[in-house]
C-alpha cells in the first residue's frame, strides 16, 4: 500500500544493493542534541501558523511540548466505544474458555503471581491523523503484566483453534438484523498472532496500576498494532475454530481502500485494521541562540521497525534526519532531529516522512495509499506544518 521509492531508487534496488547501510552512515554523521534538553538558554520555539487544536477536556499529546520518550499520563489519550464500565474490579475474574482442555478463571492476584513481563510500546488510535483536529492520539508507555502465550498453552488449546477472541466488560445493545442484542466490545487475533511472546495481559502502566480510562484492571497489549486491538477491561478470552465477526471486527475498524490495477481499473477492498503503518510527525521547530534552526519530531511503525526519517522544506529535496539511538525497542517510537543550517526569513512548510525496514515510505495525501482510502482509519499520510521565521 505504500509508495516504495526513495530519491528515485526502487525498493528492489534498496534491498539488492544494501543502500540502507550507506544511508545509516550518512545519518550517523549528522549532529544530534538530546531530545529532552533540546531547548538551551536563549533558544526559541517557532510557533506553527496552524497550531494543534487542543480539547481541554480530553487527554491528548501536545506535539509542540514533546520531550519525553515516555508520554506523560495527562497527555495519554484514551478511547472507548461503549463507555467506561463501572465496578469491573469488584470480584474480578478473567475467564479463559472455548476450545481449551482446561478452562480457567483467574483473579487479578492470580495473574500477578504468574511470570511478570514488561513491554514498552507505542499506542496509536487508528483514526489518529484523519484530520487536523485529531493528531494527538498517540503515546508511548511501559506496560507490565503476564505473557498471554504461556496461559493459552497451559489451558491446552484444541488443534481446531484458529483464532483467539478477547472480550471487554464494556457492552451496549446493538441493532442486528432487526433485533436488539447486548454486545460486549470484542476483538480477535489469529492463533499465530496471539502466540507472540511479546503480547501481554497488562495490569500496570508506567509502573502504576492501570486507571479506569486505560482499561483497569486488565488490558490486552498488542505491540505494533493499532489501539483497537488492545482490548480494555478484559474479562474473557475464548479459543475459537471460526472467525469472530462482531461489530468491531466485521463492520467498524475496517478500511476501504482502492488498488490500481494494470488495466487502469480500481479494485476496492476492505481489510481489518491491524498492524500500524509507518508514520512520522514534525513536533516542533526551534531557533537556536547560536544561529540556525532545528526541526524535531517522532516516527513510529508496526511490525517493521523505523529505519529512517527524511525532512523536506518547502519544495526542496528530501534530506536525512538524525534518529535518536537512546531507545531502540522494536515497537516504540523513535525521536529524530534535523539541523536546518540554511534557514531564511519568511514563511516555510516543513514535513517529514518515515521509512520502515521493509522500505515502506510514509505517503503523501495525494498518493494512492491515502487518496484511494475511503475510511479514516490508518491515516498515516504526511502532515506538512507551516512556520514563519
Amino acid at each position: 500500500m505504500q509508495i516504495n521509492r526513495l530519491h528515485g531508487v526502487s525498493r528492489r534496488q534498496i534491498v539488492q544493493h544494501g543502500l540502507w547501510g550507506a544511508a545509516a552512515i550518512a545519518l550517523a554523521r549528522l549532529p544530534l542534541r538530546a531530545f529532552a534538553d533540546e531547548e538551551a538558554a536563549g533558544d526559541q520555539i517557532i510557533p506553527f501558523l496552524e497550531p494543534q487544536a487542543i480539547d481541554a477536556g480530553k487527554a491528548t499529546l501536545h506535539w509542540d511540548a514533546l520531550k519525553d520518550w515516555i508520554t506523560p499520563m495527562d497527555q495519554f489519550f484514551s478511547v472507548n466505544h461503549y463507555g467506561t464500565p463501572a465496578g469491573v474490579g469488584e470480584g474480578y475474574k478473567l475467564q479463559i474458555d472455548g476450545l481449551v482442555e482446561k478452562p480457567r478463571s483467574l483473579s487479578l492476584d492470580d495473574l500477578r503471581k504468574l511470570p511478570r513481563k514488561e513491554v514498552t510500546a507505542t499506542l496509536e488510535c487508528s483514526g489518529n491523523g484523519s484530520s487536523k483536529t485529531f493528531i494527538g492520539a498517540v503515546g508511548n508507555a511501559k506496560w507490565t503484566g503476564t505473557p498471554l502465550a504461556p496461559l493459552l498453552k497451559d489451558c491446552g488449546l484444541s488443534p481446531e483453534t484458529v483464532e483467539i477472541a478477547f472480550f471487554g466488560a464494556d457492552h451496549k445493545i446493538e441493532k442486528i438484523r432487526g433485533g436488539d442484542y447486548d454486545q460486549n466490545f470484542a476483538r480477535a487475533l489469529s492463533l499465530p498472532d496471539a502466540q507472540r511472546d511479546d503480547i501481554i495481559l497488562a495490569y500496570e502502566m508506567n509502573g502504576q496500576p492501570l486507571t479506569a480510562g486505560h482499561g483497569a484492571p486488565l488490558r490486552l497489549i498488542v505491540p505494533g498494532w493499532y489501539g483497537i486491538a488492545w482490548v480494555k477491561w478484559l474479562h474473557r478470552i475464548e479459543a475459537r475454530d471460526h472467525r469472530l465477526m462482531t461489530r468491531f471486527m466485521a463492520k467498524d475498524y475496517v478500511t476501504l481502500r482502492g488498488e490500481e490495477l494494470p488495466d487502469g481499473k480500481i479494485a476496492w477492498k476492505e481489510s481489518s485494521v491491524g498492524p500500524m503503518n509507518i508514520k512520522s510527525m514534525v513536533a516542533k521547530v526551534i531557533r537556536r541562540k547560536e544561529g540556525g534552526v532545528t526541526i524535531f519530531g517522532a516516527a513510529w511503525s508496526g511490525l517493521a521497525p523505523v529505519k529512517a526519517v527524511e525532512v523536506k522544506i518547502d519544495e526542496g529535496e528530501w534530506r536525512s534526519a538524525k534518529i535518536d539511538d537512546a531507545h531502540r525497542e522494536p515497537y516504540t517510537w523513535r525521536f529524530w532531529s534535523f539541523d536546518w543550517k540554511d534557514a531564511k526569513a519568511g514563511e516555510h512548510t516543513v514535513v517529514s516522512r518515515g521509512i520502515d525496514s521493509k522500505a515502506n515510505i510514509q505517503p503523501t495525501s495525494d498518493e494512492p495509499a491515502i487518496k484511494l482510502k475511503k475510511t479514516y482509519y490508518e491515516a498515516n499520510q504526511q502532515w506538512p506544518r507551516k512556520i514563519k521565521i
